[in-house]
């Protein structure tokens, strides 16, 4: 590991947990999208855990490929808080937590999205983040006058615009701009006023935001997306990238691939944070981790784990398939293809039947699966960090909320004793406590 270099850590926080049964467990609190002092909670463990973000994820509609009421009436994450509002009050309860939300590009307008995320940042004092998202799914296009979603490329399209049109609403103002002279009767310097005045192919925004430039200049860009167009947008905006790989390799690859699109679309990669997912099970003895788990996969209904799996797959039908068969050939989507892909890999190298496959992925849904007591874990998430594969870790507890206090409590004081989390914040902002740089206002 270079000196001063340590782990950054994302805390993904769905309501009942990440494993599929999670919200089933007797000690889980199934309610708690819906009531903030849960998600108070939770937001102040991971601040205790040392986090630099804590992040929600989103999507506009409920995404499911359920067939009927019975079958969605299983569904253990129907409902939650919009994401930006619960951030915006948990901004009030905490102090140095990064407070990352999901927006898509495909169903919001570039000046609500640059103006919201600007205001959490506001509100924050620089802890905002925004998820970027071009969603996936035909049930969501149909809660905006559509029949089905737009095309892969067509989404991508859109949202490189998009950026381009937040951030230069971002720039809007000069950070000396608000001059706030009672006696002049000048409230602000004009020269230091840039209106953006876009015409493009998607959006025609003329701007200024009406907010001043915000305390980390723009909210930190986070990112998702494994495909060709997501790794070409990641290099481009993202500072933070999520990712979902099984195995060091596979890490690292991915790892290197962002780096170098980063260098070559003339960023520095030291400026984009690889954080790849793992769902975690810590007990503090291996024997108690495995029961923890067991306890959990015990509870997975079938007929929720072939939805699920159909889900990441892109909503591919398989309920004409022999559950205990192979996996068929997957047709092309225009969904998630990199978490198509990551599955599909998944199911091939293990030799798993469908149903072997729903239960393998009921936990991470895909991502990496670290089960065992606190030094185990924190010995694999070393590998990774000084391998070459990873600058951090976005973590998924199994269950919410004891998940994310055995990880807080258990696996990062280990992590501490080996000098790769921090002990105390360095900063107050979030891209501060990441290490990233506050964006030059490109209008000056």
């Amino acid at each position: 590991m270079t000196k001063n270099r340590r782990m950054a850590l994302g805390a993904f926080l769905p309501a009942p947990g990440h494993h599929l049964a999670a919200w089933r467990h007797p000690d889980s609190y199934p309610q708690g999208g819906l009531e903030f002092d849960y998600y108070r909670k939770l937001a102040l463990a991971a601040e205790r855990g040392m986090f630099d973000l804590m992040f929600l994820s989103d999507g506009a509609g409920v995404r499911t490929a359920y067939k009927d009421a019975d079958e969605l009436s299983r569904q253990g994450r129907m409902v939650h808080f919009e994401p930006i509002t619960l951030l915006s009050a948990l901004a009030t309860h905490t102090t140095h937590l990064g407070l990352v939300a999901t927006a898509s590009t495909s169903y919001n307008e570039p000046f609500n999205i640059a103006r919201k995320f600007s205001s959490l940042d506001f509100l924050s004092a620089g802890r905002a983040g925004w998820n970027v998202v071009t969603s996936a799914t035909d049930a969501e296009a149909r809660n905006f006058n559509l029949d089905r979603q737009a095309p892969h490329a067509d989404r991508y399209a859109r949202a490189r615009e998009f950026m381009e049109v937040v951030t230069g609403l971002w720039d809007s103002w000069e950070d000396d701009a608000f001059l706030y002279n009672k006696e002049s009767g000048r409230f602000f310097d004009p020269e230091k006023l840039h209106i953006l005045d876009h015409h493009g192919e998607h959006f025609s925004v003329r701007g200024p935001l009406n907010l001043a430039r915000s305390p980390q200049g723009h909210p930190v860009i986070v990112q998702a997306g494994a495909s060709p167009d997501g790794k070409d947008f990641a290099a481009h905006w993202a500072e933070v990238v999520f990712t979902v790989q099984q195995n060091l390799d596979a890490g690292r690859e991915f790892y290197r691939d962002v780096k170098q699109r980063t260098q070559d679309a003339g960023r520095d990669p030291e400026q984009v944070k690889v954080l790849p997912g793992v769902f975690t099970v810590v007990g503090r003895t291996r024997g108690e981790a495995e029961d923890k788990y067991e306890q959990l996969q015990s509870l997975v209904d079938p007929v929720i784990g072939l939805g699920m799996l159909s889900y990441q797959l892109g909503m591919v039908d398989l309920s004409g398939y022999d559950l205990d068969g192979p996996l068929p050939e997957m047709p092309s989507i225009e969904g998630s293809t990199s978490k198509q892909d990551v599955v599909v890999q998944h199911a091939r190298d293990n030799n798993l039947s469908i149903r072997q496959l729903y239960l393998s992925i009921a936990a991470g849904r895909g991502h990496r699966f670290l089960l065992g007591t606190a030094e185990e874990i924190a010995d694999q998430l070393e590998e990774w960090f000084v391998e070459g594969a990873a600058d951090g870790f976005n973590v998924m507890p199994d269950m919410l909320p004891r998940g994310l206090d055995d990880f807080s409590d258990l696996v990062v004081p280990v992590l501490q004793k080996r000098g790769l989390v921090r002990t105390e914040y360095e900063g107050t902002t979030l891209r501060e406590n990441l290490g990233l740089r506050r964006p030059e206002n490109r209008t000056a």
